[in-house]
């Protein structure tokens, strides 16, 4: 079962929502949050915005290509990525987005697919605006989230806000298409895959097509209509809590029905350690997001 839980709440250390989050980030890796602060009428706008960048013609998404770049910032067409090596690319598009780092900031050299200045198109008209306010909000309740799993685990409250004073977030709108004619055994609007870095915070249209893989193995949809989130976590936050919170499989097959959804990624700044406690270890988050990067766009899988 994928638990739903009340943000306020947790905030609120209830002592039995916390049992329920312990559950959720231990056994299942998924989970929906309700009463974020963020409404379903802030979400649908969201969304909205990058319903009509997608629809825009090709030729004017193209001035954004983020494969013209090398970075993970703009546009992805269809096929530029590909997150199961058995599978074919992925046939989604995407819109990428990240954390802007402030002039002459030490991470300015790090690569360009952790930090890179962001690309805006020209049209629709005040995507930019509604994009970056989104971005601010939505990080703001992912820290909350962490805040609660540090609790649960029994840490401080605080342990992981240091980690994130410049975060390798990255706020995505994903478009699924209808599934094409021609898609076979092979094909996915994302194939079976777990995140790489700490935490997924997501948001929907409403619209079915996600897919978890339970513990027993069996594949289970799960859907939030705006103003409640999805929430998973990442290979990052599994070997930094000692797989305490499990990065978990998940898959978009697609349908009959195009599918907007919008995943924040978000991930701590590049030097942070992201090892088990205690283990003697280090594991830079930044050089390990890269490199699950540059295995996965495919216009980076050459470096």
């Amino acid at each position: 079962m994928i638990d739903d839980l009340d943000l306020k709440k947790l905030d609120n250390q209830d002592k039995a929502e916390l049992r329920k989050l312990l559950h959720a980030v231990g056994e299942v890796g998924f989970l929906t949050v309700s009463n974020t602060g963020l409404t379903g009428d802030q979400v649908r706008h969201v969304i909205a915005a990058y319903h009509d960048f997608f629809h825009l013609p090709v030729a004017e998404k193209q001035i954004v290509d983020m494969a013209a770049t090398g970075s993970n910032r703009g546009w992805g067409a269809p096929q530029s990525e590909q997150v199961d090596p058995a599978a074919n690319p992925d046939f989604k598009e995407v819109f990428d987005c990240g954390f802007e780092l402030p002039e002459n900031n030490a991470y300015a050299d790090k690569g360009l697919s952790v930090y890179a200045p962001n690309l805006w198109p020209k049209n629709p008209q005040g995507f930019q605006s509604t994009i970056r306010e989104y971005y601010s909000d939505a990080c703001a309740v992912a820290m909350r989230v962490l805040r609660a799993i540090a609790v649960t685990l029994g840490r401080d409250e605080t342990s992981f806000d240091r980690a994130f004073d410049t975060p390798m977030a990255l706020l995505r709108g994903n478009f699924y298409p209808q599934r094409p004619t021609w898609a076979g055994d092979r094909d996915f609007g994302i194939g079976a895959h777990t995140d790489y870095g700490c935490l997924t915070l997501l948001a929907t249209d409403g619209s079915s097509g996600l897919e978890v893989r339970m513990p027993d193995n069996s594949w289970q949809p799960v859907s939030a209509d705006p103003g409640t989130f999805i929430i998973n976590f990442g290979e990052m936050l599994e070997f930094w809590t000692s797989g305490q919170v499990k990065a978990t499989q998940h898959r978009v097959i697609g349908g009959a029905q195009e599918r907007i959804s919008v995943p924040l990624f978000f991930n701590p700044s590049y030097d942070t350690n992201v090892a088990p406690p205690q283990s003697g270890k280090t594991i830079s988050a930044g050089q390990h997001l890269t490199r699950r990067y540059n295995e996965t766009y495919v216009h980076l899988q050459a470096t």
